[in-house]
């Protein structure tokens, strides 16, 4: 048994940081803590992602339609599916990845993000 504290943040100025939560059998769950002003740049996932904006305030852009997820929202997306998102507010987000995804995937994306001023 373990309890997840997906509440314990360290956010730094315009940036994006991970944090792998829970990396098992069954999936992975991936803490991303979005600071305002802050950008993932379009990228897609080889498998369904589910993205759970636990606190804060996002933009997600999907086939050209950008939204706005609030706390507590949450948006699926099948494979393949290029989007990119931003922080409104400093945000905590639950990105969830199926067993087979690669966490350095999501590594690389951030790595290839630049801060938006």
């Amino acid at each position: 048994m373990k309890i997840t504290q997906w509440n314990t943040t360290n956010f730094l100025s315009k940036e994006v940081k991970i944090n792998v939560l829970i990396d098992n059998e069954s999936g992975k769950e991936i803490q991303i803590l979005l600071a305002k002003d802050s950008i993932m740049k379009e990228h897609k996932a080889p498998f369904t992602i589910h993205v759970q904006v636990l606190s804060g305030k996002i933009w997600f852009e999907v086939q050209g339609q950008k939204l706005q997820l609030n706390t507590l929202d949450m948006i699926s997306l099948e494979a393949n599916i290029p989007h990119s998102l931003g922080g409104l507010e400093d945000s905590i987000i639950r990105l969830s990845l199926s067993k087979f995804d690669s966490i350095q995937r999501v590594k690389t994306i951030l790595k290839n993000s630049k801060v938006q001023i």
